[in-house]
């Protein structure tokens, strides 16, 4: 054992008597916990700026959290009424199929069925009236145009383009696809047989289109012919718009005939003026 300054060293090769106190071994020793009766508390509601709880305050920035493109799915109901007027909301409308529109036109060729409103329930369109019209539209100043053309020339008369026909027709056609629909509905909601307005628009659009092959044959130059036409014309067209609202209208009650009645009785009408103005060329 060796001693220096304030510290002593003990030498490998020296023995150090006495023996170190052995502890005795208590054994395997079970250690058992008390249950205890800890209660859960929900996470806190309260939103604001300072909170506790996880989620992000009133005022964060949801950006990326929305649908896409930073909006989100309350968009068209924040916007209230605005949102009709914007193209967005009529999208839906115009998303058809060609083999949609042709399935379509081929069912208002065939009147009796009466199944045109059921089928488009689900997905009424505003593409087949819109180009129907259209088309009805340029038919009709065209063949006006050539055999009033072809009349003058057989006749060696002076022939002059008249631009009233296409402005007259744009009037009769768009206006009746949209203000008789647009009538309708409100008669039929003051009944308490409502309807989709988009479904009238739908139905009627189509309803006009078995007059694009009538404006056609309009083109020979006989009169009773012509009358013949237009008057097959009108029946199916006022047919396919009567019986397709007669199973709906007929929740109106005792008028419901009456209603029937006056909307077949306008789809003739329709026919009769324009056998007048359209079928008719006089030179």
């Amino acid at each position: 054992m060796m001693t220096g300054g304030n510290y002593t060293t003990i030498d490998d090769s020296q023995k150090v008597s006495g023996s170190v106190p052995s502890v005795p071994d208590p054994g395997h020793t079970t250690v058992k916990f008390t249950e205890s009766n800890l209660q859960t508390f929900p996470p806190s509601a309260t939103q604001g700026k300072i909170s506790g709880g996880s989620n992000p305050p009133r005022d964060a920035d949801d950006t990326f959290s929305g649908p896409g493109n930073g909006s989100s799915t309350d968009e068209p109901q924040s916007a209230g009424w605005l949102h009709k007027f914007t193209v967005g909301a009529y999208k839906p409308f115009f998303d058809v199929d060609t083999s949609d529109v042709v399935d379509r036109l081929k069912e208002s060729l065939f009147p009796f069925r009466g199944t045109f409103t059921e089928k488009t329930a689900d997905k009424p369109d505003l593409y087949g009236p819109f180009w129907i019209c259209t088309t009805l539209i340029f038919v009709a100043a065209s063949i006006g145009t050539f055999v009033t053309y072809v009349a003058h020339k057989w006749k060696k008369q002076e022939w002059n383009y008249d631009i009233n026909l296409v402005t007259w027709s744009a009037g009769v056609f768009y206006g009746y696809v949209t203000l008789v629909p647009l009538a309708l509905y409100v008669v039929l909601k003051y009944f308490s047989a409502p309807s989709g307005l988009v479904q009238l628009f739908c139905l009627y659009g189509y309803s006009l289109f078995i007059f694009i092959p009538a404006l056609c044959l309009s083109v020979v130059p006989v009169e009773i012919f012509r009358w013949v036409i237009a008057g097959v014309a009108g029946f199916m067209s006022a047919t396919f718009v009567a019986l397709n609202l007669k199973a709906h209208i007929n929740s109106a009650g005792e008028r419901s005939i009456l209603i029937i009645a006056s909307i077949f009785l306008l789809q003739l009408g329709l026919s009769v003026v324009l056998k007048l103005y359209l079928f008719t060329v006089t030179v």
